[in-house]
């Protein structure tokens, strides 16, 4: 039997509303989530928000709101993406501001802490307000954040606590060696090499008297906890951590633990947050998949930037399923791809309006009308070795590759075989054929359930029923 799995996104920060970019990250990671429980798997599927930091104190001070008020309103909003990208009905979601989870992230430091892993200096450099982070010379690009261009880094000296995360040089190379620890691979060699060229130990709180907005340092009434030092306990938090029975034994302890992440997020997700589980003593996430970046004119799409879609825009006029549908198949799961409205309304008529839902019309029409009654369930049998082997491999777009092939198959059997001209001329053979052809259709519904779940449950439903349903995706002008 397959041990329990945990799969979490990263957490977006509440600085403005949800963009494109998450979007890809939350349903990818729900396409497999909808793949692992329809194969027997039990899943804990977490999300949620990050509520702490510089970025959202100023941005709740610009707004003149209180920063709880700012998170609570927000946080709302992302928690919203739901029902708009059909996510599954039973996802957890997690806020850094949740009174369960501030207990957590203040007990993993009490434990970094007692093992001797940190330990309070005074320091001097440039910080990206952008990233919540300081840079090294070596990350710079023309002066600034590489994730950051148009901001400016701040030059700060101040008296923080810091991780000894170059004690875990050893320990953290010996994780990384680990095959699939990280996917695709060369972001798995991005982090040895990274992790290879000598850590330096990185500050982990801030002066309140600068930043207030944070999660208070356990015995330190002046210092607040570093944004990501908070965030990252989101992963065990959500699993009721420090409690460690119930969820966290089941899922983390002695199940499989699996992160989404953009591909900025390497340094963050598979270094500091795996040498902090180190210091406390958990286990370390088994394997973090990273995806690429929504692009818009060739540049990463990003708050800060200014050159985001709104993916909910998208989603009230095409649908939510025709909007998981593109990022699933036409957005590259590991590489950047650029995004545009013009090359979304041209995906959706191609293969949504013109290919699958004419091909459900066309026999669902003929079903109703000839056929005297729905035909039986189909027995399931599995899914197709290319289309499992696909989704495993997070190469969601080639999994759906898998399923046009046979949306295109069909259509040609359709076009082939005649069926309207069939059943007129024998009745008996027509119907055998337009038996065989709702077969199929129920077929391709099973394999298009994780990807486009309502769609699926619609045309399971009409199949059943022997209804020929609504026009699923009407035409775009």
């Amino acid at each position: 039997m397959a041990k329990p799995l945990y799969l979490s996104t990263t957490l977006p920060y509440v600085n403005a509303e949800p963009h494109l970019g998450f979007a890809l990250e939350i349903v990818q990671a729900d396409i497999y989530t909808r793949y692992r429980r329809l194969v027997g798997v039990e899943v804990f599927f977490s999300t949620g928000t990050d509520e702490h930091g510089q970025k959202i104190f100023q941005r709740a001070q610009e707004e003149g709101k209180e920063p709880q008020a700012y998170v609570d309103e927000y946080a709302a909003k992302f928690r919203a993406l739901k029902e708009s990208l059909g996510l599954s009905g039973d996802i957890h979601f997690i806020r850094t501001t949740d009174a369960r989870h501030v207990n957590a992230a203040q007990e993993i430091w009490r434990r970094c802490l007692a093992k001797g892993d940190i330990y309070k200096k005074k320091y001097k450099g440039l910080y990206c307000v952008g990233d919540e982070m300081f840079l090294k010379e070596s990350d710079l690009v023309n002066g600034r954040c590489p994730n950051h261009p148009t901001m400016e880094p701040l030059e700060i000296e101040e008296e923080n606590y810091f991780f000894r995360l170059s004690a875990y040089q050893k320990l953290l190379e010996e994780y990384l060696s680990r095959e699939r620890v990280i996917v695709p691979e060369w972001r798995r060699q991005e982090a040895l090499n990274f992790v290879r060229a000598e850590l330096e130990d990185f500050s982990i709180s801030r002066e309140k008297s600068r930043l207030s907005w944070g999660v208070p340092v356990p015995g330190d009434e002046n210092q607040v906890m570093y944004v990501w030092f908070d965030a990252l306990t989101n992963y065990i938090s959500t699993l009721g951590w420090p409690d460690e029975g119930g969820d966290f034994k089941k899922f983390w302890t002695d199940g499989e633990t699996w992160q989404f992440a953009g591909k900025d997020q390497v340094r963050f997700q598979s270094i500091m947050w795996q040498a902090m589980l180190l210091s406390a003593g958990i286990k370390n996430t088994d394997r973090i998949f990273y995806h690429g970046f929504i692009t818009s004119g060739g540049r990463k799409m990003s708050k800060s930037v200014g050159n985001v879609t709104d993916p909910l825009a998208i989603q009230k006029e095409y649908g939510t399923d025709a909007l998981r549908y593109f990022l699933a198949r036409h957005v590259h799961p590991f590489e950047d791809s650029d995004v545009t409205i013009e090359r979304f309304k041209e995906a959706y008529n191609a293969d949504l309006a013109n290919g699958l839902g004419n091909l459900v019309s066309r026999i669902m029409a003929l079903a109703e009308k000839y056929l005297p009654g729905p035909i039986a369930r189909p027995e399931a049998h599995g899914f197709p070795k290319k289309y499992s082997e696909a989704i495993t491999a997070y190469e969601f777009n080639k999994a759906l590759d898998v399923v046009w092939e046979k949306i295109q198959k069909l259509d040609k059997k359709i076009v082939d075989a005649e069926p309207f001209k069939l059943v007129k001329t024998d009745e008996e053979g027509g119907r055998a054929l337009l038996t065989e052809l709702a077969t199929e259709l129920y077929q391709i519904m099973r394999l298009l359930n994780p990807f486009m779940p309502q769609t699926s449950k619609v045309i399971e439903e009409a199949i059943l029923a022997n209804k020929k349903p609504k026009n699923l995706f009407p035409r775009k002008e």
